[in-house]
């Protein structure tokens, strides 16, 4: 099968600009995440996608998340970093294209950042984290920044951060990839579908990473309970199926053999994208995954779709 073509909605550069900045907010990744930023170059990444049969990648930073508690330190390391990942794309423009990071929870900060991000450094959406210092996606705080980006139409990728709660002595808690991020990324979904997110704001494109992190099993029990909490007056009555059908998921980490299938139970093919991981997920690593789904029969008419197909699409859409 010709693997050309494919468009990763979920890889991070790593470069100089973010680790400075990083060490200078005084964030330290292995604290945050239990896992140190893997090394990165512009020249590895090319060859990771030749090797890989990756035409096209929409770069988004890696955690830890930029703010540090000091709204003006993280704005201004923001735009910095932001930067240097639209001079790294320019350089590469068949290549690269990116989804810039937002200084949350200041969200006067994020509405600045986003103006101009996507009118002056040319950025094709912006990245969000599932949780911003404990404040959630969903948050009304945030509905201002969800105006601006709906009015927009923009493309929101989503990634997880570490939710801000005791995790020693438990084994989940000890690499954030391990078990936090597929929860803290389900927490958020929830919180958005729960306030109404993808229907007050239906020109958002949202990126939901990790082929739905655990919303397939989560939205069938969120359905129940949330319509038992309606009836008892404890929330608002929410269509959960209708807000989860606004959303686009990409496959990084382990979709074979369950995850995907799962998927696929409660989101439709056209709403699947490719993600790599890389280079959090090793190139050797990523490639032999890649290879292997496509060697799957069961897959065979929806590989071009998933990496083509529904990428073009949703880059191109105009909400």
């Amino acid at each position: 099968m010709n693997t050309h073509g494919t468009i990763d909605f979920h890889a991070h550069p790593v470069d100089y600009v973010f680790r400075r900045e990083i060490e200078f907010l005084g964030l330290d990744p292995m604290a945050e995440d239990g896992f140190p930023l893997p090394d990165w170059s512009v020249k590895a990444h090319l060859q990771f996608m030749e090797e890989a049969g990756i035409d096209y990648t929409i770069l988004t930073v890696p955690t830890p998340h930029i703010h540090n508690g000091d709204d003006e330190k993280s704005c201004n390391s923001a735009r910095l970093i932001n930067e240097s990942t639209a001079k790294l794309c320019a350089q590469y423009p068949e290549k690269f294209s990116f989804a810039a990071v937002l200084p949350l929870p200041c969200v006067d900060g994020a509405v600045k950042e986003t103006a101009y991000v996507m009118d002056t450094l040319g950025a094709v959406g912006v990245k969000v984290v599932t949780n911003s210092n404990g404040i959630y996606l969903g948050d009304p705080s945030f509905d201002p920044l969800m105006e601006k980006l709906d009015s927009r139409g923009a493309l929101v990728i989503i990634h997880p951060c570490r939710a801000r709660q005791r995790t020693e002595n438990v084994i989940t808690g000890k690499v954030a990839a391990l078990y936090e991020y597929p929860a803290d990324t389900t927490r958020a979904v929830l919180n958005m579908i729960a306030h109404r997110v993808m229907t007050r704001f239906p020109k958002i494109r949202f990126v939901v990473p990790h082929t739905g992190s655990f919303m397939p099993y989560m939205l069938q029990r969120f359905t129940g309970v949330s319509g038992i909490l309606a009836s008892m007056g404890m929330m608002e009555t929410v269509d959960a199926a209708e807000e989860f059908r606004h959303l686009y998921f990409d496959i990084a980490g382990d979709p074979e053999p369950v995850a995907l299938d799962m998927l696929r139970m409660v989101a439709d093919d056209s709403h699947i994208v490719y993600g790599s991981d890389f280079p959090h997920s090793p190139a050797k690593v990523v490639t032999a995954k890649k290879k292997h789904f496509e060697s799957n029969e069961k897959y065979r008419g929806l590989i071009n779709q998933i990496y083509k197909e529904n990428a073009e699409k949703l880059l191109a859409a105009e909400k």
